[in-house]
């Protein structure tokens, strides 16, 4: 028979059962075996996984003799230095595309400054040379009222008073700054409206005179005008002013704005508005007295009183017209009130300091007067496109201020006389509320215009340096250009 073919040991499944120290070897050569096998495949396995791990695949990779080279991780990006990113992304503004330049470039505006602001949002819509401060002609009056209706506010009235004289017989007419008291019978109606009147006063005070039997006769009269301190006359004004009519000096202590005729608006003043007041006084208590100059003893018995209109009509009065008098009146007044002084060198002090409480930035503005005559004031048209988004607002009381503004072709005002808004130029008529100015080396136009597409507007036109009158119609007509273009103005 055949033998039987042997199966090799490295095939051999079930080998035989052995016995004795051969078969002790071959279970110790067997073990060891399986055991290195199971070390080759831990060490395998790991390998892969630790691949898996760097790349990021969901199988392990198949070992391989090469080991697998280590990814290259991806670079950090960085910022070119020299190509700034903005912080956050600019908002993107409205293409407009109404343009006034040409009519901003007219000649008959000299050295032009204006801006011009969007009243719904502030944005600035128009701007040349808005910010540089320059003379501001009757627009400071502007400044004058607001500092007045913050100061001292919309009641306030001043006060004329007599008291008891040093001496038997004496009487002494106190000024309390009220530059409207009216020497035309009770009755009669002067320039200003609502004016307190000396023959009221005179029968208080020989009503109260009278009413002590131990009082002798008057038979003198004091005048006390310290209530303001000289000089009375400003450096910067044109002493012909005085026989135009258009300012008197500012004294404490007068009668009828010192006007020849207490009707008129216009009307030639005089050489001593103190005089004047004290002779009219003197007059209405019967005549035949002495009248001198001092000041009232402290302490002494008041006589009679009487007031202005309140601050509220002053201001209508003094914008309505450009009235010097009241606006005089007015910044000496604030001045006082706010303890910065009784005279012109108190305005910038009092006049600045009342403007702090509407919050708007009054650097490099200048005061010498209050109702803008001195060329030397010195105001930005940005301040006043600040100041009237305020007034259009009607923060506080200054739509006291609002409702005083000339209005273009209105009933009356500076802005309705006929050389004003004419012609194409009265589209914008009864949409322009502004205040006007005017001195030998500019014109002025400030204020509010309700544009034809409905908004409201901020501006100030400036035209400064060798002007002539017709520079008030190339304001008109660059106004009525903003009057027509609206929120669609463009700055170029």
């Amino acid at each position: 028979m055949d033998e039987p073919v042997q199966t090799p040991v490295a095939q051999e499944a079930n080998p035989a059962p052995r016995s004795g120290i051969g078969a002790v070897f071959a279970r110790c050569r067997r073990a060891w075996l399986i055991a290195a096998g199971a070390l080759v495949f831990v060490l395998l396995g790991s390998g892969a996984v630790f691949a898996g791990t760097q790349t990021g695949a969901a199988e392990p990779a198949a070992a391989s003799g090469t080991p697998s080279p280590a990814a290259t991780p991806s670079p950090t990006p960085t910022i070119d230095p020299a190509r700034p990113v903005p912080a956050e992304a600019t908002a993107a503004s409205r293409l407009r595309t109404c343009s006034v330049a040409a009519l901003a470039a007219d000649a008959r505006l000299a050295d032009f400054q204006a801006q011009v602001v969007n009243a719904n949002t502030g944005e600035v819509l128009f701007d040349r040379g808005g910010t540089t401060s320059s003379r501001t002609a009757s627009v400071m009056k502007v400044l004058t009222s607001a500092a007045a209706l913050n100061v001292l506010g919309s009641d306030y009235r001043a006060t004329t008073r007599v008291v008891k004289g040093a001496e038997p017989g004496q009487v002494v007419l106190v000024g309390g700054g009220d530059l409207t008291l009216s020497r035309l019978p009770t009755g009669q109606e002067p320039f200003y409206t609502g004016a307190a009147h000396l023959d009221d006063l005179a029968t208080q005070t020989r009503v109260a005179w009278a009413a002590d039997p131990t009082n002798p006769p008057i038979t003198s009269l004091v005048l006390d005008t310290s209530y303001f301190s000289g000089p009375d006359w400003d450096e910067g004004w044109a002493r012909t002013e005085l026989g135009l009519g258009a300012m008197p000096e500012i004294t404490a202590l007068m009668v009828d704005g010192d006007r020849d005729d207490p009707t008129r608006s216009t009307s030639a003043r005089s050489e001593d508005p103190i005089a004047r007041a004290g002779q009219a006084f003197a007059d209405a208590l019967g005549g035949g007295l002495s009248i001198s100059q001092a000041t009232a003893p402290p302490g002494t018995a008041q006589l009679g009183a009487v007031q202005s209109a309140p601050v509220s009509t002053l201001i209508q009065q003094s914008l309505i017209v450009s009235d010097n008098t009241i606006a005089e009146m007015l910044a000496r007044l604030v001045a006082i009130e706010n303890n910065a002084g009784n005279s012109f060198s108190a305005l910038q002090q009092g006049i600045v300091g009342g403007l702090a409480a509407y919050g708007i930035d009054t650097t490099g503005m200048i005061i010498k007067d209050g109702s803008g005559l001195s060329p030397h004031n010195a105001v930005s048209p940005a301040y006043l496109t600040a100041l009237f988004l305020k007034v259009n607002a009607r923060e506080g009381n200054l739509g006291v201020l609002f409702d005083g503004l000339p209005i273009a072709g209105g009933p009356r005002g500076s802005l309705s006389y006929s050389d004003r808004f004419s012609g194409a130029n009265s589209a914008a008529d009864g949409a322009v509320f502004a205040k006007t100015g005017w001195i030998d080396t500019g014109y002025t136009l400030a204020g509010v215009i309700r544009a034809a597409d409905g908004t409201p507007l901020t501006f100030a036109i400036y035209a400064i340096g060798n002007v002539s009158s017709n520079a008030k119609i190339a304001i008109d007509t660059l106004t009525t250009g903003f009057f027509h273009c609206g929120d669609n103005l463009t700055n170029n």
